[in-house]
This record gives C-alpha cells, structure tokens and sequence, in this order.
C-alpha cells in the first residue's frame, strides 16, 4: 500500500521475536551519563517473573534526539487485542488486524506531532527522561494501572543476573521505537509491523496513554514488504502542511446493510487539488480509486463503496497517485456503535 500498488502487506519481520510484554511497572532508572543511555524500567508480570524494558533515550547517529509524541486519551482498535494484562511476554505476528505496532500503516498518531527531546538535562519537563518519567511514576502510583512494551525480547538468562535492577534471570525487552526505514547502518533491522511503543491502561480513569519514539534518521515512507526507505519519497510532514485531510467518516449508516458508507476529505490548501489516482485504503488490500477536484478549502463527502468500514473499529489512509501515505485515521468500535452518526477526526 505505501511502497505501491502491488505492494505486499503481509512483509517480513528481521526482529528476531517481536511482541509485547504486558506487567505492572515496579521501579525505574535513568541513564544520562553513558554512550547510549536508556531509560529502564522494571516491571514483573501476574506469576512474579521480573523484566527490564530498556528504552531509548539518544540515538548513535546524529541528530541524536529522539523524536517522542504522547497520546494521553490513545484511543485505537489495538487496545481491544492486547493479551491480558499482567500476561508477560506474548510474541506477535508480522501483520495487520492484531496487536502489532506499525507507525506508517497502523494510523497510530499523526508523525507530524512528533518532536525531538534531549535525553536527560538539569531542570524539570524538559527532556525525554522527564517525558517517560511522568507516565512510568503514574503507572507505579496507580496499583490498578497496566504497562504493555512492544518490542524485541532478550532471555531468559538464566545464570545471569540483571545489570540493572539485580534480578534473576536477566530478562527483558528493547527496541522500544521504531523499527523500519532505517539509515543503511541499521537496515537489516528494517521491517513492517514490528514497531516498539509503551502503553499505559488506566481503568479507574478508563483511558489508555501512548507514547512513541522513533530516531530523526528514519524514514517515513517504507516498502510493504521490507519496511526499508523509499528513497524518493519526502521527508516527514511538518504539522499543517498536508494539503489533503481525512477529517470524518460515516462507518455505521442507519439502515440495513449493506449501507451508504462515507468518508469526507478536506483540501486545507489555497489551491485545487484533482482526486485523480488518489486512493483510499481501509482494512486490508481494499482501496478504491478517486476523482474529481477539491476546491480550495472545500470538503468533499465521498460514498466509499465496497471499502467496507467496519463496525467494529478500524482504519482509513489516503494514498496519492504515487502509492505513498498523505494522510490516515483510526477509529474505534466505541465511536462506531451509534448506528448514523458521524465520526470527527
């Protein structure tokens, strides 16, 4: 879908076990003093077995901030496929429709709100480290709240111990960021639906908080099978600056199926923009194919036949006549149960 139309979207996944370890956050430690510090976070799972999520705070390559986006109402079909919590680590496929993490094709966050962050500086609120901290000392204070890491598991290590926190046997998980459109010293690394990530639940406050890194030297446009960079595709969009937007979706029409599904579009630019060869992609290989002009700062409501949007939470990604990604949303089954109503993005 984003590396061209005959792409293909089940991929390859070079991590060597990619998934997600699902525990309770019990201590954490900050690294600001060594070549390539982490932030650590220990967590044990429901039968008492303890890990480490090791989690990047500065890259190897210049520029080496990290780029971080928090969601703190993260609200996405994913959540409703995750093991249970305080299952411990549970290894997941390299493909879409479960839990798997992909920054490009999952919709999980707009990349154009990512900003760069130092890794550890004097003062309050105003590096990664902080960041993290704020969510992970939540996450300790609450007894109720539960912490998903995506990534790529180490151990168990049965005669060693852990180097950070002493446990035994060592344990854990990193490559906790994304994980495709890697510079050429880390492309073997490369693939699509591994991407790392951290997920909080707050069941007495019923949300969900997200937070994302990625390094500033990877690419945004990836091959569907490789994960590797586009080479001619543009760089990350900077907030505003698409022309076309995905701003709502009418997935649940009243009536009997099959209904009259829809999805509205709007030109935010001072220029007509002409739909032809433009896609939309919903689960999936289903795309369909448009036409037409937008005029400037005009919406266009357009029927999506045979997308099939479904009710039970989903996405949507607007594709331009070069097969890479301009724009995407997700929804949820929450805000799809009211059968007539308009989903806002």
């Amino acid at each position: 879908m984003l590396g061209g139309p005959d792409a293909d979207m089940g991929g390859t996944m070079p991590l060597r076990s990619y998934g997600v370890l699902a525990g309770r956050v019990v201590d954490r430690r900050r690294e600001g003093s060594t070549d390539t510090p982490h932030y650590q976070i220990h967590l044990v799972d429901s039968g008492g077995t303890a890990y480490r999520a090791a989690v990047n705070v500065r890259s190897q390559q210049e520029p080496s901030e990290l780029l971080y986006v928090a969601d703190e109402d993260f609200r996405h079909p994913l959540t409703e496929t995750l093991p249970e919590a305080g299952s411990g680590w549970t290894a997941l496929p390299s493909h879409p429709g479960g839990a798997s993490l992909d920054f490009i094709r999952g919709n999980l966050f707009d990349p154009a709100l990512m900003r760069a962050l130092p890794p550890d500086l004097d003062g309050q609120d105003n590096d990664l480290a902080d960041k993290l901290d704020h969510y992970v000392e939540r996450a300790i204070a609450d007894p109720a709240a539960s912490v998903y890491v995506f990534g790529e598991r180490w151990g168990p290590e049965k005669k060693t111990r852990d180097k950070v926190f002493g446990f035994l046997p060592g344990n854990g998980v990193h490559d906790v960021h994304m994980n495709q459109g890697n510079s050429k010293s880390f492309r073997a690394d490369d693939g699509v639906w591994q991407d790392g990530g951290l997920l909080v639940h707050l069941p007495g406050e019923q949300r969900w908080v997200a937070v994302f890194l990625a390094f500033q030297s990877q690419a945004w446009h990836t091959d569907d099978a490789t994960g590797h960079t586009i080479d001619a595709a543009p760089p990350r969009s900077q907030p505003g600056v698409e022309a076309l937007r995905i701003v709502a979706a009418l997935v649940n029409p009243e009536g009997p199926a099959p209904e009259r599904e829809t999805v509205t579009l709007l030109n935010a630019s001072p220029h007509s923009v002409d739909l032809t060869g433009w896609r939309l992609a919903g689960q999936g290989s289903r795309t369909l194919t448009l036409s037409g002009p937008v005029e400037p700062g005009a919406a266009v409501r357009l029927p999506v036949d045979g997308l099939q949007l479904g009710n039970g939470g989903g996405s949507i990604t607007l594709l331009d006549p070069d097969g890479l990604k301009v724009h995407g949303v997700s929804y949820t089954k929450d805000q799809a149960r009211r059968e007539g109503w308009t989903i806002t993005f």
